[in-house]
């Protein structure tokens, strides 16, 4: 337990402002895949652009193996934090 805290996913979509979450207790790359494959199921049809920060689940092998059999998702990434 994260002493009460919880993780939030969420996706929109510009063009329609639809947005797609989902509320998880832990930040695991099972966590981030379930999303991923949340988002691809809500947009089926289309190309995905998903911006994440560089946290290390978001490219744990599980994670980059599903990418590689879905390639309209495509991660970018948000620059890393700068200390100092």
């Amino acid at each position: 337990m994260r002493h009460g805290t919880t993780t939030l996913f969420a996706a929109l979509e510009v063009a329609t402002g639809k947005v797609t979450d989902q509320c998880f207790p832990r930040h695991r790359h099972g966590e981030s895949l379930a999303f991923l494959k949340l988002v691809a199921r809500a947009s089926p049809r289309r190309q995905l652009h998903v911006v994440l920060d560089n946290y290390g689940t978001h490219t744990h092998g599980m994670v980059t193996a599903w990418l590689a059999n879905h390639p309209r998702v495509h991660l970018h990434f948000t620059p890393p934090r700068r200390v100092g």
